[in-house]
């Protein structure tokens, strides 16, 4: 049964922002943005192209407002417009992929950090059945999901089903039966998810896993479904399932990330500021501005095609609220070229290397100066702080907690605020290093998952795909104790120098782990180093050979999300591995990094 249908925006508001009103159409688009956000996020779970689609929805509905005759309809004609927004970006996706794939090519794997159904399950704290719920959207094809988009907010009271109806352009009934069979999809995938979390208890299953590349599918959905169903091993674990309609009554809309803030509460901007922003200079200089986002561009386009409000004394100027009274201008709408104003949106940045790229950092000479001429896009100190190393703009530090004695509480207040990523404790599988078993590292477990909101598991030396390794065992405990572990964190050094077969091997061991435990991956530490004898370090012209090759290779995995090479710093006249040298001048590896993907 759905919650009681909450309110929309007064028509006298809608009203207001339609005849012309500023300060109307700012509080309007700022009520409608959670509720667009919360519809896009989870039909695209979090794909990248989010804020983009979310973007478009609101200049679609500031050029159409004009055009709205009931305002009593506003709710229904918005969400109609954002799931018309989703299902063209589907179909553009699907039509890029369709042209653009290969055998090497996979869809993208969302990251944790912007998965829906992780960001559902960090954001509103669910646990036991609510977080399996969560989980169990991931299993639905692109039509289901987009349906439960609509049908989730139903049931948590912000849509009513005319909306929802409405939307779909369904009459009731049809939409009823639509969303009945969505929900058994739901229910299945749910148990599918349940039945998971106990494969151990049931070898057939188990067996079935190792044939699953592990991204949930609606074909995998449908092959797991039917053993659980007749299987007496994961039956039982399936049994006490609540209703979904009960699980999800009541919970609130997802908060808005940081990234979306600017629309709702942008900061004081002229109007010959936005008229420059807008020009192709001002539009370069918001493009490069820190921390503008192609939403917070689309706040400029909004202003721009309201008219400028009365002049008044500063005194009077009320800070934009969701709660401000609408003031009807009286003042003409103009008429501008719309398609022309938002076409000057610039597009998505292209940046110079992928999120992906990252390297481990120790202090040197000229370390901060390298670091920035390195083009890593992240970077990390084995430590929860960056040890006074400058960091440079579009570049993120990453905390870790390194070893037992770093669980104290100034380390951890550090890596909080570093966050949202948690690296955590480094090789335990050896004694040079952290050193810990696997109860001792479980152990300390509870302090690093609150520490870190995105927490990847110990970055192990070796054996990261061998049952009963370290890592199996680590991974065993944390589903045993229903503790939460994001990523999965791997080293790797090839001890075969010659380039194709050092990529061959990495590659084959990162898709084994991710076989094993279908979660994405961080490689931390890598690099063309044999330890068997003693350190034996590759030339510098062999590690620059594979790194060129090996980070293609890795732009291919979808579920490698961060790999960061071993290191940035190269000590002069010793054998090393290092990018930058003490003089700040790149090494072969070093230039070959800085053009890396």
């Amino acid at each position: 049964m759905a919650s009681q249908v909450r309110s929309g925006p007064d028509t006298a508001l809608v009203a207001a922002a339609r005849n012309g009103d500023q300060r109307a159409l700012d509080t309007l688009v700022a009520d409608s943005l959670p509720l667009v956000y919360n519809i896009v996020g989870r039909a695209l779970n979090g794909h990248t192209d989010v804020d983009d689609v979310v973007q478009e929805t609101l200049i679609r509905v500031v050029r159409g407002l004009p055009g709205l005759r009931d305002l009593s309809a506003y709710r229904s004609w918005l969400v109609a417009i954002a799931v018309r927004q989703v299902r063209d970006h589907e179909q553009d996706r699907r039509s890029e992929n369709h042209r653009t794939a290969d055998l090497d090519t996979a869809t993208e794997m969302p990251d944790p950090a912007s998965d829906f159904a992780m960001v559902t399950i960090l954001r509103l704290g669910l646990t036991d059945q609510r977080r399996e719920v969560a989980e169990a959207t991931r299993w639905l094809d692109n039509d289901d999901r987009a349906l439960l988009a609509l049908w989730w907010l139903e049931e948590t009271g912000e849509l009513g089903r005319a909306d929802l109806a409405g939307a779909l352009n369904l009459s009731p009934r049809h939409a009823a039966v639509r969303v009945q069979r969505m929900k058994e999809q739901v229910q299945t995938a749910h148990m599918v998810v349940r039945a998971l979390q106990n494969a151990a208890t049931c070898p057939e299953l188990r067996s079935m896993t190792w044939d699953w590349d592990g991204i949930p599918t609606p074909l995998w959905r449908k092959r797991f479904s039917r053993h659980i169903r007749e299987c007496p091993n994961c039956t039982p674990h399936t049994r006490g399932l609540i209703p979904l309609d009960r699980l999800l009554s009541g919970l609130p809309l997802i908060p808005i990330p940081v990234g979306f803030a600017l629309l709702v509460q942008p900061p004081p901007i002229e109007v010959t500021t936005v008229a420059h922003a807008l020009s192709p200079g001002g539009r370069a200089a918001v493009a490069a501005g820190a921390g503008v986002t192609t939403i917070a561009i689309a706040t400029l386009v909004i202003t721009q095609l309201m008219p400028a409000p009365p002049e008044r004394p500063p005194a009077q100027a009320a800070p934009l609220t969701t709660s401000a009274a609408p003031v009807v201008s009286k003042s003409p709408r103009p008429s501008p070229s719309l398609d022309r104003v938002a076409a000057s949106i610039p597009a998505k940045p292209v940046t110079a290397a992928s999120s992906k790229k990252g390297v481990a950092v120790w202090n040197a000479p000229n370390v901060s100066q390298s670091l920035a001429k390195s083009q890593a896009r992240w970077y990390y100190t084995w430590a929860s702080h960056t040890n006074g190393i400058t960091t440079p703009k579009d570049t993120q530090f990453i905390p870790m907690i390194r070893a037992a004695e770093n669980v104290n509480s100034e380390a951890l207040a550090q890596a909080k605020n570093a966050g949202p990523y948690l690296l955590s404790f480094n090789e335990p599988d050896l004694a040079a290093q952290a050193n810990m078993t696997v109860e001792e590292a479980l152990s300390h477990w509870p302090k690093l998952m609150k520490a870190g909101r995105i927490l990847g598991s110990p970055g192990v030396a070796f054996g990261g795909d061998t049952p009963g390794s370290w890592l199996d065992r680590f991974m065993t405990g944390a589903r045993a104790r229903n503790y939460r572990v994001d990523f999965i964190t791997l080293h790797w050094y090839g001890s075969d120098f010659r380039t194709q077969p050092a990529v061959s091997h990495l590659k084959s061991y990162l898709a084994a782990v991710y076989k094993r435990y279908g979660k994405p991956i961080w490689l931390t530490e890598y690099a063309l180093i044999d330890f068997s004898n003693g350190t034996t370090y590759a030339s510098d012209s062999q590690q620059a050979a594979f790194l060129t090759a090996s980070t293609k290779m890795l732009a291919t995995l979808p579920y490698v999300h961060r790999y960061a090479w071993f290191g940035l710093p190269a000590e002069t006249g010793k054998p090393n591995s290092g990018l930058f040298r003490e003089d700040g001048s790149a090494t072969e590896s070093g230039q070959a990094f800085q053009v890396a993907q």
